[in-house]
């Protein structure tokens, strides 16, 4: 099995993918252990003063100017894990859950959060042995951490709470850590909030969707050629030479895709011989455009989660000269912002893929298919009310695109006056990464169908490759009406394992 060992630093989006998707083993390294037990010894001597140190003698938020005596300060690590673990809603993902504790652990790691070697060992053992913390939908505002849903997976690490074992059964913590041969922590000072504070979960969530999205938008770019095709479109438009005088590098990337996929093709370019269309309609002729446009939001996007997987998300934090200072960096703004700009760039990039859907459909627009591409139209319906389910979607997705982040609500007595919704941003993002799958497999189902309509033209090898695997995969093709759900839900398979891609890429080769 692949193991990741944990440094103080150097941890990459392919790391968190490998243990959050593909159950990798966790080992720390080395320079971790000795970074965490220098950290702690700087905490323990702070620990041993009398004056007041935020998080290690005092409470936490607005309560903070109670100074702790020795003796609670036990008790007040574990009730702040006991209290915080205050969600609600259904049950988060399991790989959530899974890249919500290994950040966690990553920053505990770097050796500014004075956290023991022997929690950070056991945050790696209850990952190891396939335990997941029950977290629930709703507890985050995305400021001073994803607090609740770290407060679930701290509970676990106590031995407290419910957790799913790795036969996917919620048992309580306690009976699955005794299981393992893992002994809860005892929290002491610093740990418990150490635990709870940090950006963990819409990091993990931003990663997790930026790997879902690369293949999406090769995707989109498929099926976008398949349209064009079927339409008898112009690839004209795709040459380099006319994206080089525009130079956005998603731009140029998306048209270099399609015009890779379309090579060969016998089928684009027949309209010059319609009179009434000259060229192609934005849906078709700005498709480039369009997906470019999210493609340069997701290269943001990825600088920006490149940046916070190198930070250490605490507060207080150790520093190196021993200083235990107070701060900022837990605020989610940097990474809920780009959280909710890809949602914006999802629900666009599903508008104009259905929009293409609908032109192959509309007989008055699609340049000689048949109405709704159906066998006996009258008789049959074909894909009108498949187009009808890819038009909720993309209504939904306009509703996920409304910003969270534009928003804040107050908590903790005003302490905590000004919040940044990442957690919010990021589950709906989620959704919205669902629904473009769904949204993208159905103008595959139709575009598949339109090209192989166009009898007597030959399509392009790789759209040639495109059909056959997805029709070898269970979606079939033109014929009198039948039940449509299971060919969209092979269809919507076919897309989400990344198969159209690699049909295509055998052909193209690799995809941009």
């Amino acid at each position: 099995m692949h193991t990741v060992v944990v440094g103080t630093s150097g941890l990459t989006a392919s790391d968190v993918l490998a243990v959050a998707r593909g159950g990798a083993r966790i080992e720390l390294s080395e320079q971790a252990v000795t970074a965490l037990a220098a950290a702690r010894e700087i905490v323990d001597a702070l620990a041993a003063k009398p004056e007041p140190v935020y998080g290690v003698s005092t409470g936490f938020g607005a309560l903070a100017t109670r100074h702790i005596s020795p003796e609670l300060r036990a008790q007040l690590q574990r009730n702040i894990v006991r209290s915080h673990a205050a969600g609600m809603g259904p049950r988060v993902e399991r790989e959530v859950v899974r890249a919500l504790m290994f950040l966690r652990l990553k920053t505990v790691c770097s050796g500014h959060t004075g956290v023991r070697p022997e929690v950070a060992q056991t945050m790696a053992d209850v990952l190891n042995a396939g335990i997941t913390p029950v977290v629930h939908e709703y507890g985050s505002l995305g400021c001073s951490g994803d607090l609740a849903p770290l407060s679930h997976c701290a509970l676990t690490l106590m031995g407290e709470g419910d957790a799913e074992g790795p036969d996917g059964t919620v048992r309580p913590a306690g009976e699955l850590l005794a299981e393992h041969g893992i002994r809860p922590v005892e929290l002491r000072e610093k740990e418990g909030l150490a635990l709870l504070n940090g950006t963990d979960g819409m990091l993990g969530m931003l990663i997790m969707a930026l790997a879902d999205l690369d293949t999406l938008y090769k995707s989109a770019d498929i099926t976008a050629a398949l349209s064009l095709e079927a339409l008898l479109g112009t690839d004209r438009v795709l040459a380099p030479e006319l994206h080089a005088i525009r130079p956005h590098p998603g731009q140029g990337a998306s048209a270099a895709n399609m015009l890779a996929v379309l090579e060969g093709s016998q089928l684009t370019g027949h309209h010059q011989d319609d009179a009434p269309r000259v060229q192609d309609a934005y849906s078709v002729r700005c498709a480039p455009q369009v997906a470019g446009a999210g493609r340069d939001t997701i290269a943001h996007a990825r600088l920006v989660a490149e940046r916070e997987l190198a930070s250490a998300v605490d507060n207080p934090v150790v520093l190196p000269d021993g200083r235990v200072e107070s701060n900022g960096n837990f605020h989610g703004a940097p990474v809920a912002y780009v959280l909710d700009f890809l949602a914006v760039a999802a629900a666009d990039l599903g508008s104009i893929a259905e929009r293409r859907t609908d032109r192959l459909l509309d007989k008055n627009r699609s340049h000689g298919l048949p109405p709704f591409l159906a066998d006996d139209a009258g008789v049959d319906s074909g894909l009108m009310i498949a187009q009808y389910t890819q038009a909720a979607l993309v209504s939904e997705m306009k509703r996920l695109a409304v910003p969270a982040s534009a928003d804040s609500i107050p908590s903790s007595a005003m302490q905590e006056d000004h919040v940044s919704m990442g957690w919010s941003a990021a589950r709906k993002l989620r959704t919205a990464v669902d629904n473009l799958t769904r949204i993208i497999a159905v103008e595959l189902y139709a575009a598949t169908r339109a090209v192989e309509l166009r009898e007597g033209l030959t399509p392009a090898p790789a759209s040639r490759a495109v059909i056959e695997a997805v029709r070898a995969a269970g979606v079939q093709g033109p014929g009198p009406d039948r039940f449509l759900a299971p060919d969209l839900a092979a269809a919507d398979a076919f897309v989400r394992s990344g198969a159209l891609v690699t049909a295509a890429e055998k052909v193209t080769g690799p995809l941009r």
